[in-house]
Order: structure tokens, then sequence, then C-alpha cells
């Protein structure tokens, strides 16, 4: 039994507002499909997402598919939490004020110290807006949910 992952499950259809992550909240999307190895949710893009011309910021994509590799390692169950050592982005295509996006995580390789998931963000067309990959490392914090 992992308690994380069936908190995960039985937000589905939720919206993040009540994240345990400040940044989650604030980008505060919805969870669509949790599995084992695979995260996705989809996010409205908001004024406070955008650039001055009404495009994605990048920081703000970079925050979404960050948020959304964490959840997806700390609803794996280890005993210790991990944090990111890396993010690797690539900003392919823009993505306009109103548009709600689809982020995906996937687990490539969990190993004992080292995590290693890769995300994508779509739009509804289904055309990818931007990809990432990044490693996690395990901390020293003992996490107790």
């Amino acid at each position: 039994m992992n308690p994380r992952f069936d908190y995960f499950r039985s937000q589905i259809g939720q919206s993040m507002a009540q994240s345990i992550s400040g940044v989650g909240r604030w980008l505060n999307g919805t969870l669509r499909i949790v599995e084992a190895e695979r995260m996705v949710a989809d996010y409205l893009i908001r004024d406070d997402m955008v650039n001055p011309v009404s495009v994605l910021h990048g920081g703000a994509a970079s925050a979404i598919l960050d948020d959304l590799c964490g959840m997806l390692v700390f609803a794996l169950g280890r005993e210790y939490g991990y944090t990111s050592v890396n993010l690797n982005m690539d900003f392919l295509n823009p993505a306009r004020q109103g548009e709600t996006l689809t982020a995906e995580a996937r687990l490539i390789r969990a190993g004992r110290n080292i995590i290693h998931v890769e995300g994508r963000l779509t739009n509804a067309e289904g055309k990818l807006i931007a990809k990432c990959s990044t490693n996690l490392v395990q901390t020293g914090l003992k996490l107790s949910f």
C-alpha cells in the first residue's frame, strides 16, 4: 500500500488548489491520470502565467513540468524526499493565454539515489509546446506522509 499514490489517485478530476506545493497551488492544474509511472494534468494558461505578448512564459512552462515531475516522484512512496538537480527544457511552440495545456510526466528510470523523469506539455491539438528531462536526487529528509 502506498498512501501517497492513493492520495493522488483520489485527486483525479480535482483542482490542485489544495496542493501541498505552493507552486502547485499557484499553477492550479487538474489531475487527469495517475499511474505508477505516469501522471497527466491539465493547466489553464492565465494572465499571471504569460509574458507581455500573452504567450506562456518559459518559467511558467518550466514550473508546470517541474511540479508534475516532482509529484510523480513523490507518489512513488519513497522513504526520503527527492529534489531536482537539473531540469533541461526545450521550448518548441508558443501557447497563448486562455489555452488549456496538458502536461505529462513519465518515469524513465528509478534508481536508489537518482530518479530520471521526462515531461511533455501539449496543446488541445496535440502540438508539443515544451518538453523536459530532469534528474532528482534523494535527500536526507525523511518523509512522514
